[in-house]
């Protein structure tokens, strides 16, 4: 009988790649949670769950990301100042076209992202850009084409 062992990755054996993902048109959720498995490295076959052994992502035009249905208009993002009936919220469709667009996908990987401190060295992997450039050509990330990988995941 033939024993095969699990064999657990060590942080030092850990081959990070980078991906470049334009996000023109893409569904946010579905995009957020491709980035997620990217960012964890759930992809790869020696996934190890305890070792950030996920890819750099690198998003661009992170302010022309849809939302399906009334999502824009009706869910709304609530935070509190600190003082006495200081709650404020605001849409997600007033997040996307205010100063900082990309802060939208930010939190949409981010609550995807196991929490503690392995999540936030994983979301350090994370960049995102509202426009069509970014500065990490010198790492010559690889182009995946998300909305190839399912008819849903682009808004017609």
């Amino acid at each position: 009988m033939l024993q095969t062992q699990t064999r657990s990755l060590k942080p030092a054996e850990v081959k990070k790649g980078w991906v470049l993902i334009d996000a023109e048109g893409l569904v946010l959720g579905r995009l957020a949670a491709i980035v997620a498995n990217r960012l964890r490295g759930k992809n790869k076959p020696q996934f190890t769950p305890h070792v950030d052994c996920g890819d750099h992502v690198v998003i661009i035009n992170a302010d022309k990301v849809q939302v399906t249905g009334n999502k824009a208009d009706q869910s709304v993002f609530y935070w509190h100042t600190g003082y006495p009936g200081g709650i404020k919220g605001r849409t997600l469709r007033e997040r996307l076209d205010s100063r900082f667009p990309e802060r939208v996908i930010e939190k949409a990987v981010e609550r995807m992202i196991t929490r503690g401190p392995l999540g936030r060295q994983q979301m350090k992997n994370l960049h995102v850009y509202a426009g069509p450039s970014h500065p990490h050509a010198g790492a010559q990330p690889e182009t995946l084409d998300v909305a190839a990988l399912n008819r849903k995941n682009k808004v017609a």
